[in-house]
């Protein structure tokens, strides 16, 4: 007993008094955090001072959109609180006028349709509920705020509201959490009736406690017997890791790397890329603008090209016929993809320079719905070779050496169309953990309305814009593109590479 007494650790001592009481009451006792807590109760079921058990508890939490709808009032809130001012909308003004998404305004619809609070005639809102109706909180608003929640703890309201919020997208998640369970041991009740004399015991061996001596003070004792708690070493995140290693790939085949900001003006993101002013990747559902920003044109020469190719076309070709807007083209926004690198590459280029090839990886962001495969934020692996002496052959040998020193063995290329290559293809490896062919971007060859407007000739320009999240799924078998973005500690600690 009194090697037991004198092997315990500051945080054992603290603890143990309280040891009879709930968890809550420890850490409120001794001032202690959750984590604290939880660590000197492992050292104390290691002493056999107490027994631990673990239970795996399904935790209801708010997901990204309920953090968002707690705060400022879920969709059929917003707009049962507009129809009670204007009684009777129709769907266009009601979508309009509630300033929600159209996802958004048709999950309204069908919530307040369900609880019958509003119909809809000849495309007309018509508001059927009462305002006491209105001001009383619906179901899954109360369970909002009560989140997070054990699931086994839902009331038969509550599991309602977790029924009808589950089927919507981000509202609500389920977490997997540990339970912790304990009860004192006959050795630990034995230690409590006992007086602990070992307030003062030393942990370690100072220059100050070799100066002053250390004949009337006790070293804690230590159990080399006891178990450790691993240790970690600094390591490098497993999605630099990948880039790095891509990086490599690209250098070794004889590229140079592309940089640049994240943010950009729609001129390079669109408009040297032969994208149409009114096409709807540039609407707001789709990118990401920058409020009361806007970026300046390159040279003149290069604007001037860039115009012609849209309104008459440039190079043969008919354009798009249209009035090209020059201020439409100075918005600023984030970057969807990292091709805007390859035209501002392109547009600096000079004959003397070529032939050349050029790679980046980089990040991207576009106004996608999140789920397993899909991400408002991810990276993407870009490339481009310039020389009068490449073909089609030499985009898909590329891009096929690259993929197997991705550790990729089964790709297929599939024909397709984007506004600034021809011809063009879509690039599918086989994902082994989902069992289904996966897309991860497209390549081409620049159009003449490209390489015309910001070369100034047609030299061919080999291209290709990569989705680099998903082969970090595969190299690191996950599953869930949204692991790479959790930052849980376990994953950083134990996600390994594997590429070839």
């Amino acid at each position: 007993m009194e090697n037991i007494k004198a092997s315990l650790s500051p945080l054992e001592r603290k603890i143990l008094p309280f040891i009879t009481l709930p968890l809550h009451e420890i850490q409120k006792k001794t001032g202690l955090d959750d984590t604290s807590v939880t660590r000197g109760l492992r050292f104390l079921a290691n002493k056999n001072i107490i027994e631990l058990t673990q239970k795996q508890n399904q935790v209801i939490d708010l997901g990204i959109n309920g953090v968002y709808y707690k705060k400022n009032n879920l969709p059929e809130r917003v707009l049962i609180q507009l129809l009670e001012k204007r009684m009777r909308m129709t769907l266009e003004e009601a979508e309009k006028a509630s300033g929600l998404s159209p996802n958004e305004f048709k999950a309204a619809l069908g919530a307040l349709k369900r609880k019958a609070l509003l119909d809809i005639t000849n495309n007309k809102l018509v508001l059927k509920a009462k305002h006491e109706e209105i001001v009383h909180k619906f179901p899954e608003e109360k369970l909002l705020e009560k989140l997070p929640k054990n699931k086994n703890d839902l009331s038969d309201e509550e599991k309602y509201a977790y029924d009808l919020l589950k089927s919507r997208k981000n509202i609500i998640e389920i977490v997997e959490k540990q339970e912790l369970n304990y009860k004192i041991t006959p050795l630990g009740t034995k230690l409590l009736s006992e007086k602990m004399d070992y307030e003062e015991l030393l942990e370690e061996v100072t220059p100050e406690l070799i100066r002053e001596g250390t004949s009337d003070k006790q070293f804690r004792r230590y159990d080399l017997q006891s178990a450790a708690p691993k240790m970690h070493g600094g390591k490098k995140h497993f999605v630099n890791e990948a880039r790095a290693f891509a990086k490599r790939v690209w250098l070794d085949l004889g590229f140079k790397e592309m940089t640049g900001s994240m943010t950009d003006s729609s001129f390079w993101i669109f408009d040297a890329l032969f994208t149409a002013q009114d096409h709807p990747v540039r609407e707001m559902q789709d990118t990401f603008y920058l409020k009361n920003s806007s970026i300046d044109l390159p040279t003149e020469d290069i604007v001037t090209r860039v115009q012609q190719a849209h309104e008459k076309g440039i190079a043969g070709s008919r354009g798009w016929n249209y009035a090209w807007d020059k201020q439409q083209a100075t918005r600023t926004a984030l970057r969807t993809h990292t091709t805007s690198l390859s035209a501002h590459t392109l547009a600096s280029l000079k004959p003397s320079d070529l032939p050349a090839k050029f790679f980046s990886i980089g990040k991207a962001f576009r106004n996608e719905t999140i789920d397993w495969s899909h991400g408002i934020e991810f990276y993407q692996t870009d490339g481009i070779v310039v020389s009068k002496d490449v073909n089609f052959r030499h985009l898909l040998g590329y891009l096929q050496i690259f993929y197997r020193k991705m550790g990729f063995t089964n790709i297929r290329f599939r024909p397709s169309f984007f506004p600034y290559t021809e011809p063009s293809v879509e690039i599918d490896v086989y994902h082994k953990e989902k069992g289904i062919w996966l897309e991860l971007g497209g390549a081409g060859i620049f159009r003449p309305e490209v390489t015309a407007s910001l070369l100034g000739n047609q030299t061919p320009v080999l291209a290709w814009g990569q989705g680099f999240d998903r082969i970090i799924m595969d190299a690191c078998a996950i599953k869930d593109l949204r692991e790479i973005y959790s930052n849980d500690l376990n994953t950083l600690r134990t996600k390994k590479i594997v590429f070839i």
